[in-house]
């Protein structure tokens, strides 16, 4: 009689989707969404910081695994690119002052590419130009005539001091290894050989001592005259081979100027690169030695590489960069400078200037996962560096780690303008916050994922949106109309409330997956309600192992339990049992025995370690609350020992504390307490109910214990009344009650509960602090009164 009005109606235990809204049967006729649903706050985030240019608003986007984040950004980026977008391509070529610092070109987008394809068919011809330029007859003429001219004079000087030496009796000869030297003549023909210079008298060996030191200040002079005649002709043969040279680049090079004409940096590098072509022209011309052969080598061609185009970053047109890094390790980031052996001989040079995400998300978007940036060393210091300084630095990683002094380039740092997308939970963010003062510097902009929705018909409308959209962005059978609905209740169960919707897109995505399996194994064409509830089942059964060995321990006796009749001191409360992927509820049996004391409730759970601190705050607060009611005038002349019966492990929350009020109220009454009901919920110190979680689950296990058991018409579970919209339970438990074989109470404050539990008013406290007769606390009233006495 004290129950009836606070039973639930099965129309209150699940909420059904309708989708009266729907304008379609199926999937197939639904557009996908194209934005991120439910998740106004984060968007709006998102929407900010792609919107503002200036340092520092990158995105730390924050919030569960499984809600889809990536995803989520990833389709608002595809669907909302930027309209002033501002893209180059990135080219390293050598810079011919300083090789060890290759110069950045920044070019338009796709002139990269076709700007080095150019270039190496200007090399590939002056390959063959020039050889040819050099070995002709008009080339061959002019510097003859040089060489001639050279001979010419060399040959008269050297005639006039072999003149004025042979009238001094003085020979100028040549030796071996063509020095000039003065020898004494005996006569016209004949020198002087050691022996008959040795028996000249002293007075003419003095004489052709004198005269030869004499030669020789001229032979110097004429000596240093032969020198600049020598360097004046290395001029002019050099100013020959430049000008021959520079015919033929000209020539070739000359279409090209005139096509690149418009690009400033184009149009210097190709001067650079003729100016060095022409002073470095004997690379083209001489055999290769060991160290030009180095020079020259390269993986894939044989044109010189000193001249190659080193394209880093080629964009393509129209296309907003938009670059995923799953191994953010430093070289995939920020690129490297390779090495190559040719003959054993280890080298580099700017051709081998590797890219990294950064370089190819110049311009656009960087997504990165924050643990993984932060697991991997330099990388964290890194991406900040180059956040700051608003550029790319090609720095040796080696280099800095090892303190070595080794060789390496220096390239020309490269403008950096990227937006920065860090995925991560909201306790990496708080620790980035706390121990690193630039994080917020340089994120400045959240994007706080929320875990569910509100359930509205709109909401539902978008939700199916969002079905449609994993459907077309994966190719799956279309749902229809009742598969939709069915995956937005369960998308309900997921949240735990009928008025919200979760946003685990993981989890929903997985779900139709396995659906459009089941579909296809039933060579269906659609996705129907009954495929979704075939996968939810197999989901459960891949994941219910502990489930039903713990149910199995309630079908043969090994955990005690009555789903029938009546006892006193002994409540079925449930509980939530848990694994990595997997909830599920259990009854458990609450015993509290009384004995003669000072009032005190003793929690074993407590005593011998095994109640959490919130189990105890929750038997705190129970006792306070018995105090109030039982104890105004006298202490409670009993002391009460509470347990969870056969729990071995931890006990922890206080979705027990009303359970315990029952059992403690009927170990102190001696009333029977109903063991065909089980109740969970907490309360306060005025003894008013409060939600607890894993509503859904506890009731589950209730009633798959009933039905082990043995099913009655008359059992049912007591919940919070705050709890009823939590209510999303299985089609089995909804049509029990539907049907009178199986109730669910709802109840507001702790008296209710032992009302139902008893069958007897719980009667209110009277002006005189006395309960009236018949009621349960005046019964429990006149018993402790007795002990008193």
């Amino acid at each position: 009689m004290y129950s009836s009005s606070l039973s639930l109606t099965s129309d209150k235990l699940y909420h059904a989707a309708e989708l009266d809204q729907l304008p379609c049967k199926s999937t197939k006729d639904i557009p996908p969404i194209d934005e991120i649903v439910g998740q106004e706050r984060a968007q709006k985030a998102v929407e900010f910081a792609m919107s503002i240019k200036d340092k520092g608003y990158n995105i730390y986007a924050t919030g569960q695994n499984g809600l889809g984040k990536r995803t989520m950004i990833l389709r608002y980026l595809n669907r909302h690119k930027p309209d002033d977008m501002q893209l180059f391509d990135w080219c390293y070529v050598a810079n011919f002052e300083d090789i060890r610092q290759p110069k950045v070109l920044k070019l338009p987008v796709g002139v990269g590419k076709t700007f080095r394809q150019d270039i190496e068919k200007l090399l590939a011809k002056l390959v063959k130009a020039l050889p040819l330029a050099f070995d002709n007859e008009v080339y061959f003429t002019r510097a003859d005539k040089l060489k001639n001219q050279l001979s010419q004079k060399q040959q008269s000087a050297l005639e006039d001091i072999s003149k004025v030496a042979k009238e001094k009796k003085v020979s100028l000869t040549v030796t071996l290894q063509g020095d000039y030297e003065f020898i004494a003549m005996q006569n016209d023909e004949d020198m002087h050989t050691e022996e008959t210079y040795d028996a000249l008298s002293r007075k003419e060996q003095d004489y052709f001592q004198r005269t030869i030191d004499e030669l020789e200040i001229g032979l110097r002079g004429m000596v240093r005259q032969l020198t600049e005649w020598e360097e004046a002709f290395s001029e002019k043969m050099k100013k020959l081979n430049d000008e021959t040279a520079l015919e033929v680049f000209r020539h070739l090079i000359k279409d090209l100027k005139k096509t690149y004409q418009q690009f400033p940096e184009i149009k210097q590098h190709l001067t650079d690169l003729q100016k060095d072509v022409v002073e470095n022209v004997d690379q083209f011309l001489q055999e290769p030695t060991e160290q030009n052969e180095i020079a020259s080598a390269s993986l894939d061609s044989k044109l010189p590489r000193r001249y190659s185009i080193n394209v880093l970053v080629s964009q393509a047109q129209d296309t907003f960069p938009i670059v995923v890094e799953e191994t953010p390790n430093y070289h995939s980031l920020f690129g490297c400078v390779e090495t190559a052996t040719y003959k054993g001989t280890v080298f580099t040079d700017f051709s081998l200037i590797r890219s990294g995400s950064m370089h190819r998300a110049n311009g656009g978007v960087l997504l990165m996962d924050a643990i993984k940036v932060l697991e991997q060393p330099y990388v964290w210091d890194g991406i900040k560096r180059a956040l700051r300084a608003r550029q790319l630095s090609l720095t040796s990683l080696e280099k800095e780690v090892t303190l070595t002094g080794a060789v390496s380039l220096d390239p020309e740092p490269i403008p950096l303008d990227v937006k920065i997308i860090l995925f991560g939970d909201y306790r990496t963010y708080q620790l980035l916050q706390h121990y690193d003062p630039e994080f917020s510097e340089l994120f400045r902009v959240t994007a706080d994922f929320e875990d569910e929705m509100k359930r509205t018909a709109d909401a539902e409308m978008h939700y199916a949106r969002f079905i449609s959209s994993i459907i077309h962005d994966n190719g799956m059978l279309h749902c229809d109309k009742k598969a939709i609905a069915k995956i937005i209740e369960h998308s309900s169960r997921m949240a735990g409330d009928q008025k919200k919707l979760s946003l685990h897109s993981a989890h929903i995505a997985n779900l139709l997956r396995e659906s459009n399996y089941v579909a296809r194994s039933a060579k269906s064409s659609l996705i129907r309600a009954s495929h979704v509830e075939q996968a939810l089942d197999n989901q459960t059964m891949r994941v219910s192992r502990l489930q039903d060995s713990v149910m199995e321990t309630f079908s043969n006796g090994t955990t005690l339990i009555k789903t029938e009749g009546s006892a006193v001191g002994v409540v079925n409360a449930l509980s939530v049992l848990s694994t990595t992927d997997h909830m599920f509820g259990a009854p458990n049996r609450i015993t509290a025995t009384t004995a003669f004391g000072d009032g005190h409730i003793l929690d074993i759970e407590r005593n011998v370690d095994l109640g959490g601190s919130i189990h105890s705050k929750g038997v705190m607060i129970l006792s306070a609350y018995l105090a109030s009611i039982l104890g105004r005038n006298a202490k409670i002349p009993l002391t009460t020992h509470i347990t969870f019966e056969q729990s071995y492990g931890g006990v922890d929350g206080d979705s027990a504390s009303m359970a315990e009020v029952c059992a403690i109220v009927s170990a102190y009454s001696k009333l029977p307490i109903r063991q065909d009901i089980a109740i969970t919920g907490s309360m306060n110190q005025f003894g008013e109910s409060q939600p607890i979680g894993g509503v859904n689950e506890k009731i589950e296990g209730f009633f798959d214990v009933c039905k082990i058991k043995g099913r009655q018409s008359t059992q049912g579970v007591i919940i919070p009344q705050s709890n009823v919209h939590n209510l999303m339970l299985r089609k089995d438990i909804v049509d029990a009650v539907n049907k009178g074989e199986f109730h669910i109470w709802a109840i507001e404050h702790v008296t209710q509960a032992i009302e139902i539990f008893t069958g007897i008013h719980a009667g209110e406290l009277e002006d005189d602090f006395t309960y009236p007769v018949g009621s349960v606390f005046g019964i429990t009233q006149a018993k402790l009164n007795a002990l008193r006495k």
